[in-house]
């Protein structure tokens, strides 16, 4: 196969990628742990949720039947909340409750206090708009036990964890976080906080991808850095692959003199599904497989790291998680007319509203300084070349 066939176009990459990450088995989870993940089975409610006819007010409760507007209740005990004895609200007689407490047996209606006059234990009514059953929650009003909760897919947000402690639930099955590994190479390298030497440069490109991770509540089992050398990093990666779903090496993935990723990962044991993707930038992308176990070389250019991520890994984090969309996509009207070469799909780091999109300066794969300012891309198909202001083009919003 000559290199030409080897680059092979965007959408062909996606659609690899996607088909190679396999969800992973279920697991099951205490809700204190389960915050981001998927679940991997429909939930059901156990019991009737409220559990008993509920005041949701701080009133007095009685027996609509026994209201006359020009009449009065006798005034009879009082229930605060987590009153767990049963109650029984006989003919003519109301009782003091609060918000959330147990509606005695035999009323079905709740007065708000600023709507009541006591005196001599008698209380009267002053409300004529009052109507039976007000400011009660009635017993599986939120939900009847048997009913379906939360479905299978469902994304446990802080509201659905919530909802599910209120259910009564401690553990959820769930398809679990997948575990990611960076290494990042370059003898060229220096961690920010040191003096700067000359030919060196400052790597960002584990901060970039740890924060990208730490948006989608994702953790990163270990971070590593390894000079440009075979054994070095065909060691780092034998060590990454024990412990993690993804493996994401940045730099020495295209075909340089000290480009070594290609042939570590085949010493390692992965085997290569594509090395380069007709796109800009990030056209030296790697993907391959040991096992189920996913390897993504990623070029070092720090704007081209953080667009494969976007692209790639994070549609494999989706297949691998049970997410959906955590990249959102739109067709938007282009800002400013624009102008690319055939043959290459272009990612263009832009701002977006709701109503337009602007590319930004600074598009060179190097160049991170409108990264600092972008909040999405803007994918320009491979063989289109001439845009104007307001035509139509996707947009993918970045994590926030």
């Amino acid at each position: 196969m000559n290199k030409k066939e080897d680059i092979i176009p965007v959408q062909e990459a996606k659609q690899i990628v996607r088909k190679s990450a396999v969800l992973l088995p279920s697991v099951s989870l205490s809700l204190d742990q389960a915050a981001g993940t998927v679940l991997a089975a429909d939930v059901h409610a156990l019991i009737d949720i409220p559990f008993y006819d509920q005041s949701s007010m701080d009133g007095y409760a009685f027996r609509f039947a026994d209201w006359d507007p020009g009449g009065s209740l006798i005034v009879e005990g009082e229930l605060p909340a987590g009153h767990n004895q049963a109650f029984s609200l006989g003919p003519g007689r109301t009782a003091r409750i609060f918000t959330g407490a147990a509606v005695p047996l035999g009323a079905d209606t709740v007065i708000m206090q600023e709507k009541v006059l006591v005196e001599n234990n008698r209380l009267r009514i002053q409300d004529t708009d009052l109507t039976k059953g007000s400011y009660v929650r009635s017993r599986g009003s939120e939900i009847q036990a048997g009913a379906l909760a939360l479905p299978c897919g469902a994304s446990l947000t802080p509201g659905a964890i919530g909802f599910l402690a209120g259910l009564g639930l401690k553990e959820v099955t769930v398809y679990p976080k997948p575990r990611l590994s960076i290494i990042v190479t370059g003898k060229e390298l220096v961690e920010p906080g040191l003096a700067l030497g000359y030919g060196k440069v400052y790597e960002s490109n584990s901060h970039s991808l740890g924060a990208a991770l730490q948006l989608l509540h994702l953790p990163v089992v270990q971070i590593s850095s390894v000079e440009d050398d075979m054994h070095l990093l065909e060691t780092a990666m034998q060590r990454a692959l024990e412990v993690s779903d993804i493996l994401l090496v940045t730099g020495g993935a295209s075909v340089g003199d000290y480009d070594y990723l290609a042939a570590a990962a085949t010493r390692c044991g992965v085997t290569k599904l594509f090395h380069k993707v007709k796109q800009r930038p990030g056209k030296p992308l790697f993907f391959g497989l040991k096992g189920k176990r996913l390897v993504f070389g990623l070029p070092g250019n720090p704007a081209s790291v953080l667009t494969c991520f976007y692209e790639y890994v994070i549609p494999a984090l989706e297949e691998l998680a049970g997410h959906k969309n955590l990249v959102e996509s739109r067709f938007l009207p282009l800002a400013v007319p624009w102008e690319k070469n055939a043959g290459l799909t272009h990612f263009l780091k832009a701002s977006c509203t709701r109503e337009t999109v602007m590319p930004l300066d600074a598009q060179e794969s190097f160049r991170m300084y409108s990264y600092a300012r972008a909040n999405c891309l803007i994918c320009l198909p491979e063989d289109a070349t001439s845009f104007q202001a307001g035509d139509l083009v996707e947009v993918h919003v970045l994590p926030n």
